[in-house]
């Protein structure tokens, strides 16, 4: 008798040199169904999808793929039975072709045992069709954005007519037009029988597309229940194992004094014109659709980008900012929106990611770091701001993000910022470390701190925010007291320009209210 699921994974064991991975845990995917896989980081998840990929073999337990009982298997193996997957992290073949990373192993061949450019331009425009993508095959991929590479890594996975499809956090670097783009494509390939794991930490996405969610925690399975009846109290419950009760804990304190002022500041590529004001104890949130120029402006403010008009104050005194030091000296703090790749140093242990920024304050007579004072530094920052570690020599890449995040925070912090700066600051993140990064930075505001947070999660914005700032194409499309009967549709119609003439209750254009 046929079994009704293309995947089971029964008392799956994975043990590596001192921990045990995954303890015992189960999972059954159904032909055509898009299953959820929801933990926080280190609950197991990656540890099992290397199992079903053929990357990592389990100590014990039995795996069936369509029907078949599977032993020890590659992941080329893998691929050739139907199963692939899409990273999180991209790696493609940049200087090569979108159908050389697609085929790249595979190339269709003459007769002669050459590669058939004609055929592979053929067969790569037919798969590039069915997700809706019309980039001419031959582009280099170093051409694309990462929307676009992540679509490309998509189009592999369908070029193989798998039958399963792993997906981790897809949407990480997607705007929401893409995002829903992607989902469309997964309705089709569902449709189809296709079955789909999807992990990511953005719960409304998880509520949005998937039909069933099984839950890990420790690496262990807590269990499966169908996405349309599980509440999201309970979920998160499952995941953490206790009640998260408030997943944006804004602290209410006193708004003091304009501490930044920016007018008119402007870049040749990026914006123009761009006034806001931020008080002493205020976030201020900003909002808009990836490429608005959110990041863009804040870069600029912290130096990174040279401003081609406008002006910034602080404190009521303009300040030329030139450079990244320049920043830093009128007490501005950038917290950046990728940590892998311009905010962590990888091989670095936590206490020199700590201090990097900062090596001047230990330096003691003759040049000489004082080593006692610095290591009780960042360890009273570990402890202020929890982050999760053994010790302060654990290598910074061996840290969940969330911790990473932490980390980074407790560089700026040293700085003795006035002004910070969060770029995307739980991106990636699970939803225990989201709440704990929210009271971080509400804490902070409660110390007189002036905080500018972007985000591309509405809930955040609307959860963390005193004033909402929305950017669209480069410009201020709307400043809006955030109030309680603010929707998120209202707020995506001022980042998408569709508003009408006549402002919503509580929006302004006046950046200084």
């Amino acid at each position: 008798m046929a079994s009704e699921y293309i995947l089971e994974m029964k008392d799956i064991v994975k043990t590596f040199p001192g921990v045990q991975a995954l303890r015992g845990v189960n999972l059954q995917v159904r032909p055509g169904e898009i299953h959820a896989l929801m933990g926080e980081n280190g609950a197991g998840k990656s540890t099992l999808m290397k199992c079903i990929i053929g990357l990592q073999t389990p100590t014990s337990g039995t795996i069936v793929f369509d029907g078949k009982t599977l032993e020890r298997y590659t992941a080329a193996e893998a691929l050739n039975m139907g199963i692939s997957m899409i990273h999180q992290e991209l790696n493609p073949v940049l200087h090569r072709s979108i159908m050389e990373n697609i085929w790249l192993g595979r190339e269709p061949q003459t007769r002669l045992g050459l590669i058939d450019d004609k055929k592979m331009i053929e067969m790569t425009r037919k798969v590039l069709e069915e997700i809706h993508m019309l980039e001419d095959p031959r582009t280099p991929m170093s051409e694309l954005t990462v929307a676009k590479m992540q679509m490309c890594e998509i189009a592999k996975a369908v070029s193989y007519n798998s039958k399963l499809i792993l997906m981790d956090e897809p949407t990480s670097a997607l705007t929401n037009r893409e995002v829903e783009q992607l989902f469309t494509i997964m309705r089709k390939l569902k449709a189809k029988g296709v079955s789909m794991i999807y992990i990511s930490h953005k719960l409304d996405e998880i509520y949005q597309i998937t039909d069933i969610v099984s839950v890990y925690r420790d690496g262990a399975y807590i269990g499966t229940e169908k996405t349309a009846d599980l509440k999201i109290e309970k979920l998160i419950n499952m995941m953490v194992g206790r009640d998260v009760k408030d997943q944006f804990p804004k602290i209410s304190c006193a708004i003091g004094d304009v501490k930044l002022e920016v007018k008119n500041l402007s870049h040749r590529k990026y914006f123009k014109d761009i006034s806001f004001t931020v008080r002493k104890g205020e976030i201020l949130g900003v909002a808009g659709l990836v490429g608005a120029g959110r990041s863009e402006v804040m870069e600029t403010i912290f130096g990174v980008r040279q401003k081609t008009g406008g002006q910034i104050f602080v404190d009521g005194k303009e300040v030329n900012i030139r450079r990244v030091e320049d920043a830093k000296k009128a007490g501005i703090a950038l917290i950046t929106e990728d940590r892998k790749q311009s905010g962590i140093f990888p091989m670095l242990d936590i206490q020199l990611n700590m201090v990097i920024g900062n090596i001047p304050r230990f330096l003691g007579k003759g040049r000489l770091i004082r080593a006692k004072e610095m290591r009780t530094v960042c360890e009273d920052y570990v402890k202020k701001i929890q982050v999760k570690t053994p010790n302060l020599e654990q290598l910074i890449q061996n840290l969940s993000g969330g911790n990473q995040q932490k980390v980074l925070v407790a560089r700026w912090l040293m700085t003795n910022p006035d002004i910070l700066i969060f770029d995307e600051p739980t991106r990636g993140i699970d939803v225990l470390t989201k709440s704990e990064i929210h009271r971080l930075i509400s804490g902070l505001a409660g110390e007189g701190k002036s905080i500018i947070m972007i985000s591309s999660e509405l809930p955040e914005i609307m959860g963390m925010s005193d004033r909402i700032m929305i950017m669209h194409q480069g410009k201020i499309s709307g400043i809006i007291d955030n109030r309680p009967d603010l929707t998120q549709d209202e707020l995506m119609a001022y980042a998408t320009n569709t508003i009408e003439e006549k402002p919503a209750k509580g929006v302004t254009n006046d950046a200084s209210k």
